[in-house]
């Protein structure tokens, strides 16, 4: 048999649907390029989807930023329009309106005449003489209207106020080596009266032999008068005490205010004076 009948009986012999191994080679080439393509283009789409998610986060963020934001003015307004709110506008009134209602108004809280009068012309006067009258008795106002020597088994000898100004016979006399208290009896009228005492001073001869100051205490204003007993003292005795003394009596208060001052003369005898 010849060499080209054996070719065209192996031609023959082979399927029709069969590609020659060239071909396929090619085919897996192309399909495997389409395949890594196909990898390539799956890379980036995940790759674009994973920048867009990132996108979508920063602009949610933003958005709630901004919504906070938004959030905050608005509760800002709601405030300004609740305060504007709070407060109640009353209807529209022309002018003419509004001066007739307070017309009618002042008439009627308006008192009448003889009411004005005692308000404007009447209550002053009285509260001028109020004041008046608490101006005058702001000081207060002591009066002596007693002084007696108080001496054991003996009555109490009641002397004369004020004392007889240069009067020759002695105020009082009393008797040597004997006690004796003596006893005030004063009024407080106007105001307080702070520190009320009694100084005494007594000399012989133009000599000062006895100083006394006793303090009476503080009074204040009332209709009955005071009372106020000294200490118990003794009446010097003895030849050189008994003679004629001169003697300046004083009441003052803390602020130096003097009230009665007494200048007179008394005697230390033997006995005391027949009554």
């Amino acid at each position: 048999m010849s060499s080209a009948a054996v070719s065209a009986a192996s031609s023959c012999s082979r399927k029709p649907n069969e590609e020659p191994p060239q071909r396929r080679e090619v085919e897996q080439e192309r399909r495997r390029r389409a395949d890594e393509e196909c990898s390539s283009a799956a890379a980036a789409g995940a790759m674009e989807e994973e920048e867009e998610e990132r996108v979508g986060e920063v602009d949610s963020k933003l958005s709630e930023a901004s919504l906070c934001a938004t959030t905050e003015e608005e509760d800002d307004e709601e405030e300004e329009e609740a305060a504007k709110d709070a407060i109640e506008l009353g209807p529209r009134v022309s002018i003419k309106e509004q001066l007739d209602k307070d017309k009618v108004k002042t008439e009627r809280e308006t008192p009448p005449f003889h009411c004005l009068a005692a308000r404007f012309f009447i209550l002053p006067l009285t509260v001028l003489r109020r004041t008046d009258h608490a101006t005058e008795t702001l000081e207060p106002d002591v009066k002596i209207t007693g002084l007696s020597i108080l001496s054991p088994a003996r009555p109490d000898m009641v002397l004369p106020l004020p004392p007889e100004p240069k009067s020759k016979e002695p105020w009082f006399t009393l008797k040597e080596g004997s006690a004796y208290r003596l006893k005030f009896t004063f009024a407080v009228a106007g105001n307080i009266v702070s520190g009320l005492r009694y100084t005494n001073t007594v000399w012989k001869t133009g000599i000062r032999v006895d100083s006394t100051k006793e303090m009476l205490g503080t009074f204040s204003p009332q209709a009955e008068p005071y009372t106020y007993l000294t200490p118990e003292e003794t009446t010097p005795s003895g030849i050189f005490a008994r003679g004629s003394y001169s003697a300046r009596t004083k009441f003052l208060d803390d602020d130096r205010k003097c009230y009665l001052e007494m200048n007179y003369t008394f005697d230390i005898r033997r006995d005391w004076p027949s009554s």
